[in-house]
């Protein structure tokens, strides 16, 4: 086995498919921070909230006032340096690091893309994906036509693994047997042109994109894998995306997913991606390529570090979208586990949360507004999800104690619904929140869902 792992890795592959999916990537990153900034999101999101929730471990992570702006520049920056392949190793880095540090500044804002991006970017960090067509070429007069296989072939099972595991997160009672929460969801288009107000709101057509749905994400990457269906996949895939991007406000996910697959082509496809790109790009500037020596052997520099981080970041991967199994209950309900795990679009969840801010001694108590503490957004997402709950009754806890009130305690009345389930209680009343600490354990003051079936995956 060592030895099959070690021929693996000596495998050679042409590195043009990897160029490509650097400049892809690194426009579309770009992109997307100049239309988060133009979009007004960095002060509506980051700057006008006077308290933002934290991931656990990650409180101090915050935004840094005006600041916030430079951080999105270092990030925009950093991303068209990416594309270029200019100081490459540096930008992926930059781009990495001031990437996850916005997202990790508001949990408000997380999206499965969103991670999707952090963690790729890490990977890209140990990717030789400035080795041909890069300004680093042009500086170092070098370019070296072959990479590690392995290279490229890691991007493939990050694309994989975001794929299959959102297939088996679908495969579930909910998404199967009651079409939810696409039965919520679609009926409301009904202002798409053609099919609004004739397929979006039929039974079938529900249960239709369900399973489809559920099949195309186990199928797809193997579809693309395999030469013969590689077309075919690659038309899927620009369909299913294109589509649930006219249905859903997705970003830029889809088209950097479409872009993503186009490394499961050959490199003769790249190559020609390649010599288009350099067409145009002979017409704007002159690129001298004669001073550019072709290195037809690619030394890959620290590999004895690099395979087992490598190794090591795809374990944890593989492994971490089933930690929710360390928990009873319904994944859905107690979300404990739900997070970084592929479960794109699986439910429709909403809550009232009303917290009480009562004097353990003498037992007097008001109500807390809510609007007076967090926006319209931060307050909806924190209605239905626990640790929000727990996090915020931590807040007003600390902030009325600062006050000069005496002997807080924090209860919490909540109501969720989730998938079209009628409205029922979430929090345990009796329990204050005040005293409760954020941790992995199971919390167990969320009252279990009434109608809870089997586990879901």
């Amino acid at each position: 086995m060592t030895n099959r792992f070690q021929t693996y890795l000596s495998q050679k592959t042409n590195a043009s498919p990897l160029a490509v999916f650097r400049i892809g990537f690194g426009f579309m990153m770009c992109y997307s921070i100049i239309r988060f900034w133009c979009k007004g999101w960095i002060e509506t999101v980051y700057l006008e909230p006077s308290f933002h929730f934290s991931y656990y471990g990650f409180e101090w992570v915050k935004p840094f006032g005006s600041f916030t702006y430079m951080l999105f520049i270092i990030c925009g920056l950093s991303a068209f340096f990416v594309a270029l392949g200019f100081k490459y190793r540096l930008a992926i880095i930059m781009f990495f690091l001031s990437f996850t540090y916005i997202e990790l500044m508001d949990k408000t804002t997380y999206l499965n893309h969103y991670y999707f991006i952090s963690i790729l970017s890490f990977l890209m960090i140990f990717l030789p994906a400035n080795a041909t067509f890069s300004v680093d070429n042009i500086i170092r007069k070098k370019s070296y036509k072959n990479i590690p296989n392995w290279c490229i072939d890691a991007i493939k099972l990050l694309l994989g693994i975001v794929y299959f595991y959102a297939g088996l997160a679908k495969i579930n009672s909910d998404w199967l047997c009651k079409a939810m929460p696409l039965k919520i969801w679609l009926p409301s288009k009904y202002d798409l042109p053609i099919i609004g107000e004739s397929l979006m709101q039929q039974n079938w057509f529900h249960y239709a994109m369900s399973w489809s749905g559920m099949l195309y994400d186990l199928c797809i990457p193997f579809l693309l894998l395999y030469k013969r269906t590689r077309w075919f996949a690659f038309a899927l895939v620009v369909f299913f995306h294109i589509f649930t991007r006219v249905l859903f406000p997705i970003g830029m996910f889809p088209y950097v997913m479409i872009i993503g697959s186009l490394i499961f082509f050959e490199a003769d496809f790249h190559k020609k991606i390649i010599g288009f790109i350099k067409k145009i790009l002979q017409k704007v500037i002159q690129i001298k390529t004669n001073t550019i020596t072709i290195m037809p052997e690619f030394r890959l520099k620290f590999k004895s570090i690099i395979i087992p981080i490598v190794v090591l970041f795809f374990m944890i991967q593989l492994i971490l979208p089933f930690r929710y199994l360390l928990y009873n209950g319904n994944l859905f309900w107690t979300e404990q586990g739900y997070r970084f795990s592929w479960r794109v679009m699986l439910m429709e969840k909403m809550g009232s949360t009303t917290f009480k801010i009562v004097d353990g001694k003498t037992k007097n108590f008001f109500y807390v507004n809510n609007s007076d503490f967090l926006t319209s957004y931060q307050e909806k997402q924190m209605s239905f999800q626990p640790d929000f709950i727990l996090e915020y009754a931590h807040y007003l806890g600390d902030h009325f104690t600062s006050q000069g009130h005496k002997n807080v305690q924090v209860f919490v009345e909540s109501y969720v619904a989730l998938n079209g389930r009628f409205s029922q209680l979430y929090i345990d009343k009796t329990v204050d929140l005040y005293q409760e600490k954020e941790s992995f354990k199971p919390k167990n003051w969320i009252l279990p869902l009434k109608d809870e079936q089997h586990k879901e995956f």
